[in-house]
């Protein structure tokens, strides 16, 4: 089988039978794109051609073009699930990646913001329509823990106000229930207040809405962002997914069971959520000196020598 009709077969597979999100699948077909290219290059043009040694030159040109360890790693993700859909249909006659390991990828410690400068960034003067849109967005991102993505896809109806719960739609289509703060409640209903002067179009459902009454872009989050940041006199390179990480790193300080974290930003595994985890030796350590009968001891109950 030529391998353009092999990734088109499994492009397929992942669509229809795994139910792939539009976002994945054009990750997918981006890097098997790249890999089929690559190999075109080698003159091989079907399946049954490609041997281990093959991809192993096509992840080492991959390193040697500085691509990130988490790049490689996903292309090589990729890549097997490629060629183990095509040995599963018999297509192929053995998998030529089942030897071939992923790279160790060095965990990042995610930077959060504190408290005290989350506070400030919210600390928003309210005087246009914009400025009511963009104080909701971000009481709602840090309240939610939101991804930048599921912020921007939130619908008018998704909100229930009555009960204080999000119904919010995250990777992969999965949807979550995810309960809602008094400070988030009261800005999304002053923003509602002000939608009405944002909406140019009358079907608009869009929850958060830009200049052109159009649904909000992450382009246009980041923009908006970066400008209150700097206005706030606060680190610029802050991200919207900063905001994510700032979120479960204060619920777990306070004493956030990890469980409950990992339900509140919809991950699948927990292995993911234990990034979070990281706060927990200072939290611990804290706890020891402020709660240990032996942590601190009486000048005069000095030991003899």
């Amino acid at each position: 089988m030529k391998i353009e009709d092999a990734v088109s077969d499994f492009i397929n597979y992942c669509v229809f039978e795994k139910g792939l999100s539009d976002k994945t699948r054009e990750s997918y077909t981006y890097d098997l794109h790249t890999y089929q290219l690559f190999l075109n290059t080698k003159k091989i043009y079907t399946v049954d051609q490609i041997k281990s040694k093959d991809l192993e030159e096509f992840l080492k040109l991959r390193s040697n073009d500085n691509e990130k360890t988490s790049t490689i790693a996903h292309n090589l993700t990729v890549i097997k699930n490629f060629h183990m859909y095509l040995y599963k249909n018999k297509i192929i006659n053995n998998d030529i990646t089942a030897g071939i390991s992923r790279p160790k990828l060095q965990k990042k410690i995610p930077k959060v913001i504190s408290i005290e400068d989350m506070e400030k960034l919210l600390d928003i003067n309210l005087n246009s329509a914009f400025d009511y849109r963009n104080k909701a967005m971000l009481e709602l991102m840090y309240g939610a823990g939101l991804r930048v993505s599921e912020l921007i896809q939130l619908n008018t109806h998704d909100i229930d106000y009555n009960n204080c719960i999000i119904r919010i739609t995250g990777k992969g289509s999965k949807e979550r229930i995810v309960p809602l703060g008094e400070y988030s409640i009261y800005y999304l209903k002053l923003y509602l207040e002000k939608r009405s002067s944002l909406i140019k179009k009358n079907d608009s459902e869009a929850l958060f809405l830009n200049n052109h009454g159009n649904r909000m872009t992450r382009q246009g989050f980041f923009k908006n962002l970066k400008i209150i940041l700097k206005k706030q006199g606060l680190d610029e390179n802050i991200s919207p997914h900063t905001l994510r990480h700032s979120f479960a790193t204060h619920l777990l300080k306070r004493g956030a069971d990890l469980r409950s974290i990992q339900e509140l930003l919809g991950h699948s595994d927990i292995v993911t959520t234990k990034i979070y985890t990281h706060v927990s030796d200072e939290k611990v350590s804290m706890d020891y000196k402020k709660y240990h009968p032996r942590e601190y001891k009486n000048e005069g109950d000095k030991d003899e020598i």
